[in-house]
């Protein structure tokens, strides 16, 4: 009798078959979830050195060997090109399509980041007695361009990404505390209330994800976001680059717990 899968292994052959297409929020409780960005070889030096100068919406969990599809680091059998919900194929800065393979797509020249994602740090959240509103409403979260730039690096450039949580104002000091032990999936909040301030000026029209509703003894709370290399990707137009959808990750075989600080 064979032993049975994890969850990260689960949930991974069941996005591989097609039978789950949506956003992976609560998927595999207690496994590290991570954004994806996909670049030629010719591009992959320059935005290696972006992740390392915006490490806050960028930290880097692995990266492949060009041509290879196969993330060992990341967990058993983790194959870029199939176990991801939904991608996005950008051309020339322009999304062209959003399908739920790409294998189609695939070259020897293509080099795969898999960034941390604050889906991972959501567990500690919950376990600290932080409430998440997308999680109890089964949304996705809600993402924004803001007014704040990143650094540039070789050709990379553009505006940085948050995602959003509402939390009363006691949540948002221990929200601080939990998350700023995460740095590998960005940490502490960059931006506490006042949206209007990083450029936001609608919450309830986010660019990405979901609507969530922020009540009246509550602050948005806003982390940098694995999303922001789609920014990028608008700003900078690369011939062509394969993201996740906002939402849909790559569920990795890594523990939410070992990523944790101290």
């Amino acid at each position: 009798m064979n032993p049975p899968l994890s969850p990260s292994r689960e949930a991974r052959l069941r996005i591989r078959r097609g039978e789950h297409v949506g956003h992976t929020v609560a998927m595999a409780p207690g496994h590290v979830q991570g954004n994806l960005m996909i670049l030629p070889k010719a591009l992959a030096d320059d935005f290696l050195l972006f992740c390392q100068r915006n490490p806050k919406p960028c930290p880097v969990l692995a990266v492949s060997e060009p041509g290879n599809p196969f993330l060992p680091a990341l967990g058993e059998d983790v194959d870029i090109r199939h176990d991801l919900p939904r991608y996005r194929v950008w051309r020339d800065g322009v999304m062209v399509d959003e399908p739920t393979d790409i294998a189609a797509l695939w070259r020897e020249d293509l080099v795969s980041f898999v960034i941390g994602c604050s889906f991972s740090f959501e567990q500690a959240l919950l376990e600290a007695g932080v409430p998440l509103r997308h999680v109890e409403t089964g949304r996705n979260v809600a993402m924004y361009r803001t007014s704040i730039a990143t650094e540039a690096a070789g050709v990379f450039h553009g505006p940085l990404v948050v995602s959003m949580r509402p939390m009363r104002p006691a949540d948002v000091v221990r929200a601080v505390q939990v998350t700023s032990r995460f740095p590998q999936v960005h940490g502490a909040p960059v931006h506490i209330g006042l949206p209007h301030l990083i450029g936001i000026q609608d919450l309830a029209r986010p660019d990405f994800g979901d609507p969530v509703e922020v009540r009246e003894d509550e602050l948005p709370v806003f982390w940098a976001c694995g999303v922001t290399p789609q920014s990028v990707a608008m700003a900078v137009k690369p011939p062509l680059c394969i993201t996740h959808a906002p939402g849909a990750m790559l569920i990795t075989d890594l523990l939410n717990h070992r990523l944790a600080s101290f």
